[in-house]
C-alpha cells in the first residue's frame, strides 16, 4: 500500500463539553463526508492486515459498522456485525461489561464465526477499553481467534489498552 499524504486529523472535529461538560468529543463525520479522507482512513485501518489472511473483519454498531465495513471490503473478506443487546433476530452469543455508571450487552450471531475463524476487530475510537474487550470475548465464545484490533482514534489518555492485553493494536491517530 502506498503511503497517504492526507492529515486525516484536520478532518476530526473537536466539540467541547458534548456529551457532557469536560468532555472533548472527536467528531468524526467530516471525515466520513470527504471521500478521499474516508477512503484514506479505511486504507491506514487495514494497512497492517493486508496480507494477514484474516477471515472476517467485525465492527460493533454503529460507528464500527461505517469503519469495519470499508476495513472488510479493502481486505476482501465478510463483515461482522457486534449489535446492542437485543437488535438481532437469530441466535445470539451475548457478553454483558461494565460500563461507567452501570452495564451493557453485546450480541452477535451464534453461527458468525466458526471455531478457527480469525477475525479482525475493527471500531472508530478506543477510549477505555471496555466495549471492545467484550466484543473480543464475544469471538472467545464463537471460538475464532483475534488477530488484531485496528482503530482510527485513540485517546490515549484513557488507557483503554489496559483492558486489551495480549492482543495486537493498531490505531492512526492518537490524542
Amino acid at each position: 500500500m502506498a503511503q497517504e499524504t492526507i492529515d486525516l486529523v484536520k478532518y476530526i472535529r473537536d466539540i467541547p463539553d458534548f456529551p457532557k461538560k469536560g468532555i472533548l468529543y472527536r467528531d468524526i463525520t467530516p471525515l466520513l463526508a470527504d471521500k478521499e479522507a474516508f477512503a484514506a482512513a479505511g486504507r491506514a485501518i487495514a494497512a497492517p492486515f493486508v496480507d494477514s489472511g484474516v477471515d472476517y473483519v467485525a465492527g460493533v454498531e454503529a460507528r464500527g459498522f461505517i469503519f469495519g465495513s470499508a476495513v472488510a471490503h479493502i481486505l476482501d473478506v465478510g463483515f461482522i456485525p457486534i449489535r446492542k443487546h437485543g437488535k438481532l433476530p437469530y441466535k445470539v452469543e451475548s457478553v454483558t461489561y461494565d460500563l461507567e455508571y452501570g452495564t451493557d450487552t453485546l450480541d452477535i450471531h451464534c453461527d458468525a464465526a466458526k471455531p478457527g475463524d480469525t477475525v479482525l476487530m475493527v471500531d472508530d475510537l478506543l477510549a477505555t477499553g471496555g466495549t471492545m474487550a467484550a466484543a473480543c470475548k464475544l469471538m472467545e465464545k464463537l471460538g475464532a481467534k483475534v488477530p488484531g484490533l485496528a482503530f482510527l482514534i485513540e485517546l490515549a489518555a484513557l488507557s483503554g489498552r489496559d483492558k486489551l492485553p495480549g492482543h495486537t493494536i493498531h490505531t492512526v491517530i492518537s490524542y
